[in-house]
């Protein structure tokens, strides 16, 4: 099976890299996704924000853990099926096109027109994530596949878990985040009193990623969803 470099085309940017960590691979099909955690200079095109050998072997295994954290614990039908190559560091996963951001046309922040019930359904998959303790900070909308009318959920290098982890530093992630969101970001930490060099708990965190990412989804399920942590 052949796999190229998989894009999301950004009205009046182009091209753009589909993630700031591994480096995304589609099929020639259209069938299988692959998030290769390697740092490919070529694709990322010498903007490569992790680079540490380690930080991206711990992103692997992040991803893997909670792909398989979700399945194990009744939400596999929210994730796609997924297939895992330990030695290469790659995650094969099974969908049906390009993701959610790229059918929209990567841009506002409805897409009702891709899938009806989209709110709903993320609003679902979120209850998921606060019902096993899970904090996802990586919510943006490419991290969605679409398959048979239903929202699946990829990305969760950057999750947490409460049995495992209790507290983070901003600036200690700040590696998996753009540089415009980190500019973004800056204004909302003062907002919800967070200080970017100080540990702080998960559920804070994830209040300000529901703010953050209301400069892609609208303001009404942002707010929805921070209701389900609050």
């Amino acid at each position: 099976m052949k796999f190229n470099y998989y894009y999301n085309y950004v009205p009046n940017k182009g091209y753009c890299r589909n993630n700031l960590i591994y480096t995304s691979l589609l099929s020639d099909n259209q069938k299988i996704f692959c998030q290769w955690f390697y740092n490919d200079k070529t694709y990322h095109k010498n903007q490569n924000q992790v680079v540490d050998p380690s930080l991206m072997d711990e992103k692997f295994k992040r991803e893997v853990n909670g792909l398989n954290y979700m399945k194990n614990n009744g939400f596999g039908d929210m994730i796609p099926s997924f297939d895992i190559n330990k030695k290469e560091r790659k995650i094969l996963l099974s969908v049906n096109g390009p993701d959610m951001w790229e059918l929209a046309g990567c841009q506002g922040k409805d897409y009702s027109h891709v899938v009806s019930d989209w709110e709903e359904q993320m609003l679902d998959i979120i209850r998921a994530y606060k019902k096993i303790g899970m904090y996802k900070f990586s919510l943006h909308p490419s991290s969605y596949f679409v398959i048979n009318g239903k929202l699946k959920s990829i990305n969760y290098f950057f999750s947490y878990l409460d049995i495992y982890d209790k507290h983070i530093t901003l600036e200690s992630v700040f590696s998996h985040i753009s540089k415009d969101r980190q500019k973004d970001l800056y204004a909302k930490t003062k907002k919800l009193g967070i200080d970017v060099t100080k540990p702080e708990p998960l559920s804070k965190i994830q209040l300000l990623a529901f703010e953050s990412f209301k400069t892609n989804f609208n303001e009404n399920i942002m707010e929805a969803a921070k209701e389900i942590y609050a």
